[in-house]
């Protein structure tokens, strides 16, 4: 992705999270902390599925799926963001900024039909439990996941695409901690009416049709929930979406706020805040969420550790 011939901009200057210099090392050490966490915690969950057989099923072949992209996503943004605390000028060039706006928005585009995947998966096992294994089967699986990274290729495209035909002259300074649309759209000089309106569209797309995807998916779950007499029977059969509605909630509500939002109301500080949610916490609490929240996990976990410890003790 290298530059249009229109812009004469050739680098950006990231204002960062903040510009108080006391402030950088104490962030450095935190957003470092989340992000090894994050790194952790994203590929032990997709080592975990891999190793544990029983974990074999739908449900965690689209968890591992969501643990790649929440790894990849925040890989994209967390590295260049921890040298720019350390580093007294905070540039990324216009290729590298291009390059960047590009994969976040295939990894969080992705993400977002990802949690509509599961949603329509939890659907099918609770609602239609005869027919879960032929409706979910690996070949159906597979393409579910093709189809939601075809979604995030079409997605970072047209954004990407639009943005390269935006000129920039004189203003450099970006403010932001990473090349998001908005912030890159503040900066040009040239119309960007094209642009506001295929964000706009796109992202009421990309967030209202999972949405209700998810939401028609949950209101049937509910209506069988209630028909199921059993307290214990409730209890498990909720007990399996707990943690999806979590991972959703805490992602859809982040998002929503940052993209669709009036133009009016909306701040400089608003925006980092809600960004750093979407790009650090949530790939560091998805991880958890599942794992904490999840009797299978557990077992599995339980079973691999005492597994090496009994390797460990026959060498011995």
């Amino acid at each position: 992705m290298t530059a249009g011939n229109h812009s004469t901009v050739m680098e950006f200057i990231l204002a960062g999270l903040t510009d108080k210099p006391e402030l950088q090392m104490p962030l450095f050490l935190f957003f470092l902390g989340v992000y090894v966490v994050t790194v952790v915690g994203n590929l032990g969950m997709i080592t975990l599925i891999v190793l544990s057989s029983h974990l074999h099923t739908p449900m965690y072949y689209f968890l591992s799926s969501l643990s790649f992209i929440d790894l990849c996503y925040s890989t994209v943004i967390t590295p260049k963001m921890l040298v720019n605390f350390v580093t007294e000028k905070n540039t990324i060039s216009y290729p590298e900024c291009m390059t960047q706006l590009y994969f976040f928005i295939f990894f969080i585009v992705s993400e977002s039909h990802m949690l509509a995947v599961m949603a329509y998966d939890r659907y099918v096992a609770i609602c239609k439990p005869l027919l879960y294994n032929v409706t979910m089967s690996n070949q159906v699986c597979s393409w579910l996941v093709v189809e939601v990274y075809m979604m995030g290729f079409i997605g970072a495209t047209a954004y990407t695409g639009c943005m390269l035909r935006v000129v920039f002259c004189k203003a450099k300074t970006i403010h932001h901690y990473f090349c998001d649309l908005f912030p890159l759209l503040e900066l040009s000089c040239s119309s960007t009416y094209a642009n506001v309106l295929v964000i706009l569209c796109l992202s009421v797309f990309n967030i209202l049709a999972p949405t209700l995807t998810i939401l028609g998916s949950y209101f049937s779950i509910i209506a069988s929930i209630l028909r199921i007499r059993s307290t214990e029977g409730r209890s498990k059969a909720f007990s399996t979406c707990s943690s999806h509605i979590m991972a959703i909630t805490i992602f859809y509500g982040t998002t929503a706020f940052m993209y669709l939002q009036p133009s009016n109301v909306s701040s400089t500080v608003q925006s980092k805040v809600s960004s750093v949610f979407y790009t650090n916490i949530v790939p560091m609490l998805n991880p958890l969420i599942y794992s904490l929240r999840n009797k299978d996990v557990k077992i599995a976990l339980r079973k691999i550790i005492e597994k090496g410890l009994f390797c460990v003790s026959k060498d011995f």
